[in-house]
């Protein structure tokens, strides 16, 4: 992945951070919790809903599985249809991909459609550096990219921000990226979507390049698909004379009846519509409409690793629905930059580290950052497991030894040693009793443990002599 985010903190740094963060924790838990309900009364109105679940497993499973085949029969489909294919096996190269394709069309500015593949990679920044201005269109990440921020959330990636500090952010910054917000903006939804549509149409209008990315690509037939909900991503697709879409390879589906599934399952649980207002499908060139040139970028970057690991590949069946964001407690209270990922929440937990892997202090420590609830595992729409990844990630963490990880292995080591000898134990058990009133609330030697966590008291008397008096 983009070292764009690398260098931050360890997760709990961060967290701890951001949990006295008055305002944050106010939006988030109202988006959240809005957004939550929301999606549980839509999922509910579809009886078959677990039968859903069960196929996009399986349909993801399978194409994971057999994953070069359906590959190879897109680059074909896509080819045959005037598009030209690009494979790029990491964050660098597809940069340089689509910076020399942009330049080879003379173009200095590019309008993009949500793509979380090109915010992974840092496709903004690397075109800036070569002298290519790129236009976030999506509402949201428009917040973003004027607020000079980052993104916090998959579907909604400004919503650590409320209405007040948006219209700030548009009378502020608009007018040094294009047309300027009006004046006398309020805060209304309306009035602050109509300031983003002003400011991007003239983009729209003028732009001859697009990138994007797609949520699915169809093997069969090289047809790409992308979901939304404002039109925008309409906008980027087909006014453009040349259409550059950088995708995961993990985003492939078989055949236009597996498709048929994700498009039931994913706006429900995305945005709990019942089908997204814009589904957008483009399968290669055409003389009459659209853009004149296409180019897909296949975007490996880790997924590959990702797909050899028989426990953590099932972080690669995501749809990038973020319903596993909207019901975590600590996602709720710690938002989303607290993971150092534009992947936030329990997918980025298991997805960024291996992706990136653990060598970093940032990715080490994801795999930490839940409660093991198993709320996430409940409302994924392709039942992936994330407390299993997690436990199986944390192994490999510990795995990698480290001061903590030595201290924790002499620790349980010496606990079973005391386990396996009753008398050993059941003395440990009388001197702690008989101590208990000297014991500190904080534990000597093992402050990451006990920074936010207090001792539990002991009782006077051990189960084991309440046993022994009553039980005799």
């Amino acid at each position: 992945m983009s070292g764009t985010y690398l260098g931050m903190p360890s997760f709990p740094r961060a967290a701890a951070e951001a949990v006295n963060d008055a305002t944050l924790r106010a939006n988030l838990r109202h988006a959240t919790h809005t957004i939550r309900d929301k999606r549980a009364r839509a999922v509910a109105e579809l009886e078959d809903w677990a039968l859903l679940r069960e196929a996009g497993k399986q349909i993801k499973n399978h194409t994971l599985r057999h994953l070069d085949r359906y590959l190879e029969q897109l680059e074909a489909a896509v080819t045959a249809a005037g598009g030209t294919v690009h494979w790029a096996a990491d964050a660098d190269e597809a940069n340089r991909i689509v910076a020399g394709l942009v330049k080879a069309t003379g173009e200095s500015e590019v309008v993009k459609v949500k793509s979380m593949a090109t915010q992974e990679i840092g496709l903004n920044e690397a075109l800036e550096a070569e002298g290519i201005a790129a236009y976030e269109t999506d509402l949201a990440e428009l917040i973003v990219q004027l607020g000079h921020d980052r993104p916090s959330h998959i579907l909604v990636p400004a919503i650590h921000r409320n209405r007040g500090e948006i219209r700030d952010i548009f009378r502020k910054e608009m007018g040094h990226w294009g047309r300027a917000a009006p004046e006398g903006l309020a805060d209304t939804p309306a009035e602050l979507a109509e300031a983003a549509r002003l400011h991007l149409r003239e983009k729209f209008l003028r732009a001859k390049v697009g990138v994007s990315g797609a949520n699915f690509m169809v093997a069969e037939t090289g047809t790409l698909v992308v979901v939304e909900s404002e039109g925008n991503g309409r906008m980027c697709l087909t006014l453009p004379e040349t259409l550059i879409s950088v995708v995961g390879i993990e985003k492939v589906v078989p055949t236009w009846r597996d498709l048929e599934v994700f498009l039931q399952t994913l706006p429900r649980s995305s945005t709990a519509e019942r089908m997204n207002p814009y589904t957008s499908m483009w399968t290669g060139t055409a003389d009459a409409d659209g853009p004149r040139t296409f180019h897909l970028v296949l975007l490996d970057n880790g997924r590959t690793q990702t797909l050899a690991d028989e426990v953590g590949r099932q972080a690669l069946r995501c749809i990038r629905c973020s319903a596993c964001l909207n019901v975590c407690p600590v996602y709720e209270r710690a938002g989303g930059h607290a993971y150092g990922s534009v992947y936030p929440g329990p997918i980025g937990a298991i997805l960024s580290p291996q992706l990136r892997g653990i060598q970093s202090e940032i990715d080490a420590s994801l795999p930490y950052a839940s409660s093991l609830c198993g709320a996430c595992y409940e409302v994924c729409p392709v039942a992936i497991d994330i407390p299993e990844v997690l436990v199986h990630l944390r192994e490999r963490v510990a795995d990698r030894g480290g001061k903590g990880h030595r201290i924790e292995k002499a620790m349980i080591k010496a606990a079973g040693w005391v386990l396996d000898h009753p008398a050993a134990l059941a003395a440990g058990e009388k001197a702690a009793g008989t101590t208990r009133r000297l014991h500190p609330k904080r534990l000597p030697g093992a402050g990451a443990w006990t920074a936010d966590r207090e001792l539990p008291e002991l009782p006077a008397q051990s189960f084991r002599d309440w046993w022994k008096k009553n039980r005799r």
